[in-house]
């Protein structure tokens, strides 16, 4: 795909698929890397992921990890004294999310030529990362993401965000590949993620506006070999489901967004005090 159907194709649909993206070196080392974060887990990182719409309090935990490395359990791999229900290799949802700053094979994979040229691609300016994560959604514990559009959660003003997702496994309907609805980045932002002004603390996130129910029917699957990147525009309404299958679905993702031309929220719930860092240097 070069790079002006590639642009075309962004800009029609709001997600492009990218085939053999990175090799297969580059994949394992990325895996391997993933792999050995689930074996130097804190004993104090005890949080589960959620995937909710509503009003929620953020633990301090959560908040920290903007500049830090965080680790976050699937709800069913705890019990409810946090004790471990499965083995601790299989037990996280993700980690995240200063992975591109502060693990030097996600960083050396983030700030990448093949990054740059996508992002030169689009148009982006100055295209600077503001978080990243390691996805497991393993075998039987990975839990769904409800369908959602990420630039409620890191919002920019004009929207600029875009999001790179690689496959480290071959993502499948069984195994819990994505689901979007094309076309829908088309639309504007249905919620806001915001700091509740009226807590100080800043741990207290209220949603801005209604996100509406789609019909099922409406989304397409987005099944990815080993190697292959999605590219998600902010407002593209996407989702993926459990992971029924004996298969783990690894996947690497981080967000960037045009420094140049949009402004980050100071709203948003990830504050950065390290600083953002842009892929052009």
């Amino acid at each position: 795909m070069n790079y002006e159907t590639l642009k075309s194709k962004f800009e029609k649909d709001g997600y492009v698929v990218i085939n053999n993206f990175f090799d297969e070196n580059d994949v394992e080392k990325l895996k391997n890397a993933g792999l050995k974060l689930t074996q130097n887990v804190p004993n104090e990182a005890k949080t589960v992921f959620k995937t909710s719409q509503n009003n929620q309090e953020i633990s301090s935990y959560f908040m920290e990890s903007c500049d830090k490395i965080g680790y976050f359990y699937e709800k069913d791999a705890l019990d409810e004294n946090g004790d471990l229900l499965v083995d601790q290799s299989i037990a996280l949802n993700k980690v995240g999310h200063a992975l591109h700053r502060l693990e030097p094979t996600f960083e050396a994979y983030t700030y990448n030529d093949k990054v740059s040229n996508i992002c030169r691609a689009l148009g982006l300016i100055r295209p600077t990362v503001v978080q990243s994560m390691y996805i497991y959604k393993n075998p039987g514990i990975g839990g769904e993401v409800v369908a959602h559009q990420d630039s409620t959660f890191l919002h920019t003003e004009p929207d600029s965000l875009v999001g790179f997702w690689i496959a480290l496994d071959d993502s499948t309907i069984e195994n819990g590949c994505l689901w979007v609805i094309p076309g829908t980045h088309k639309n504007d932002v249905h919620q806001k993620l915001v700091c509740d002004p009226k807590n100080k603390s800043r741990n207290q996130t209220i949603f801005q506006g209604t996100f509406p129910d789609y019909e099922q029917s409406a989304f397409v699957p987005v099944p990815v070999k080993k190697s292959g990147l999605v590219i998600i525009h902010g407002r593209i309404i996407h989702k993926s489901d459990h992971n029924k299958s004996q298969l783990s679905r690894h996947a690497y993702t981080f967000h960037v967004y045009d420094e140049a031309s949009s402004q980050y929220s100071d709203k948003n719930w990830l504050q950065t005090k390290i600083g953002f860092k842009s892929l052009y240097l």
